[in-house]
């Protein structure tokens, strides 16, 4: 891969040109004869008169010099410098690049998902009459004003191990009455029964136990 400038060394360690001191703090920094711009001085193991210089501390880079915090002299000796090679930067990840492989496990915690709504997104539909196919993919909650005798057809977007409730609310007219679909379970398979008078309301819990069984719970009836 072609690169303008400096072409990054990765996983290399390489001893920098010897240097010879004088009455100076700051030194170039040769590779070989050429010059060498390492990322950071945090990049560079440096040994002066055999102790190991702190980075930032003891010396600072810019560019490919390299200034210690006080002129040297000729009679102190610069061991070695070692680079630890050039980092390169990961940028931003495409879209759709990362995959569930590469998240650590336990890396996403709660703080991060401070913005999720936990307790399900919830579909109030005020008008219901005749068929009515639940988006269960969308919603995990429905609540459902009956303004006519409702059939529950057959959903496709059920997904299995999903939780939620449906809360039925009879009209002003009231006596609105909820036909089920094959894939509405109740047991003894005897269907719901829910309250007729008007603007009453009822809750039928639910699980989804496979695909094309959503199980129903017993309703629990006229909240007020």
């Amino acid at each position: 891969m072609p690169f303008i400038g400096q072409q990054p060394i990765t996983g290399a360690y390489s001893k920098l040109d010897a240097i010879t001191t004088s009455a100076t703090a700051t030194y170039n920094l040769l590779l070989d004869g050429s010059a060498y711009s390492p990322a950071s001085a945090n990049h560079l193991l440096v040994s002066l008169n055999g102790v190991m210089q702190a980075p930032q501390d003891s010396f600072t880079v810019s560019g490919s010099t390299i200034t210690f915090a006080s002129a040297l002299t000729s009679s102190d000796s610069i061991d070695f410098i070692m680079a630890l090679g050039d980092v390169l930067n990961v940028g931003t990840p495409s879209d759709g690049t990362v995959s569930t492989a590469k998240i650590a496990s336990n890396a996403v915690t709660a703080t991060k998902l401070a913005d999720v709504n936990f307790a399900g997104n919830t579909n109030t539909d005020t008008t219901n009459t005749g068929n009515v196919t639940l988006d269960f993919a969308t919603y995990q909650n429905h609540i459902l004003t009956l303004t006519g005798a409702v059939t529950l057809v057959n959903p496709s977007t059920e997904a299995v191990g999903q939780t939620g409730v449906l809360v039925f609310i009879q009209d002003s007219t009231g006596n609105r009455t909820v036909s089920l679909g094959t894939d509405y379970e109740t047991a003894g398979a005897a269907g719901i029964t829910l309250s007729t008078a008007a603007s009453t309301t009822d809750i039928v819990p639910y699980i989804v136990a496979a695909s094309g069984r959503i199980l129903l719970g017993a309703p629990q009836l006229a909240f007020a």
